[in-house]
């Protein structure tokens, strides 16, 4: 199906959604909520959620936590640096210069202009599922900043409440897809979900040529919650044509996007979509610092993602064998290491 253009609630591709029906209403809201998702991610893989539940006052400790944390001295983020090679789970705080999101579509184009803190799961047991295995890598301790206490209290407060409006939308996509509620229950329990901080500071000279404040990427999960910043230079979404939308920026709101395990498990009814930061126009430059907190929502590592049966038919037969979680992410991780990290043409002949 071709990506709808026409205008919603505040205008643009991209359609704002109101769960909060689905969160409180009866069988008949929820269905219909879920029939607004199941169009939004069949044709744009992205929505602005808002009467979410969120309580605003920890969205507003959130984010001046975050800004308190990149406003510290480079040397004392520097000990919480992260190490860049390429292990799934890595946590910590990646500098300007050190990554680009290209690199996860097996591209490499000059570093993104963004530095970010990534957090690894908070709530990690001590059985093997967090230390045996596929699981190596995906459950790293965290460090946090000595000089702001709180920094640690809130984001682990955020993170569960993270965890919990994930879990309501994956609710909420078994029902847009046809599926028992519960369906994902059990798949969403134990997740190798993260989230980051990210800074785009004021531009002070011109980018490189294809320099972005992040390179057009999909992301791996299942659903992305993003709580987007509102500056000069922002989100922008493609459309199957390859034109560039961007999203709106609705206060209070969450912009949700889907993952490649979505598209997966969906057959493609459901798209990941290729999606950028870009760089503000240069006239506002100076005046164009941006914070965005973003939650990967992921499911368990050792999940099998196979086509769902709501998804495929005779003429309609699965586009993608099984595979488990852990095992996509390190196909990707590995497509992300070798652009990064190419092998020298000597070496390899």
């Amino acid at each position: 199906m071709a990506p709808s253009t026409q205008a919603n609630a505040a205008g643009g591709f991209v359609p704002v959604i109101d769960i909060r029906p689905f969160l409180t209403g009866d069988a008949a809201q929820k269905s219909q909520v879920a029939k607004e998702v199941d169009k939004a991610c069949r044709e744009t893989g992205f929505y602005v959620v808002v009467g979410h539940g969120v309580e605003q006052s920890l969205l507003d400790r959130t984010e001046a936590v975050s800004r308190a944390f990149f406003a510290l001295p480079a040397a004392e983020k520097m000990r919480l640096h992260r190490d860049l090679t390429g292990e799934a789970g890595s946590a910590g705080y990646t500098a300007i210069g050190d990554n680009n999101l290209s690199y996860t579509r097996g591209e490499a184009l000059p570093f993104d202009l963004n530095e970010t803190i990534q957090i690894a799961p908070i709530d990690a047991g001590d059985d093997d599922y967090y230390r045996e295995g596929a699981s190596r890598g995906m459950f790293p301790p965290n460090r946090w900043p000595e000089s702001l206490p709180e920094f640690k209290e809130i984001y682990v407060e955020y993170f569960r409440r993270m965890i919990k409006l994930a879990d309501d939308l994956m609710r909420l996509s078994a029902l847009a897809l046809e599926l028992p509620e519960d369906y994902f229950a059990d798949k969403v329990d134990r997740p190798v979900s993260k989230l980051a901080a990210r800074l785009y500071p004021e531009q002070t000279q011109a980018p490189l040529p294809g320099q972005l404040r992040a390179a057009a990427h999909t992301d791996y999960g299942t659903v992305t919650i993003l709580k987007p910043g509102n500056a000069p230079g922002g989100l922008q979404v493609a459309d199957l044509q390859g034109e560039w939308h961007d999203v709106p920026y609705v206060p209070g709101s969450f912009v949700i996007n889907l993952g490649d395990v979505m598209a997966r498990w969906t057959n493609d009814r459901w798209r990941s979509t290729l999606h950028r930061v870009v760089n503000p126009p240069p006239e506002l430059r100076e005046r164009s610092r941006r914070l965005s907190i973003v939650f990967f929502g992921h499911p368990n590592h050792d999940v099998t993602v196979s086509c769902l049966p709501t998804c495929q038919g005779p003429d309609n037969p699965p586009r993608y064998p099984p595979i488990t979680v852990a095992q996509y992410y390190l196909a990707k991780q590995n497509q992300a290491r070798v652009a990064r990290f190419p092998v020298p043409r000597s070496a390899a002949s």
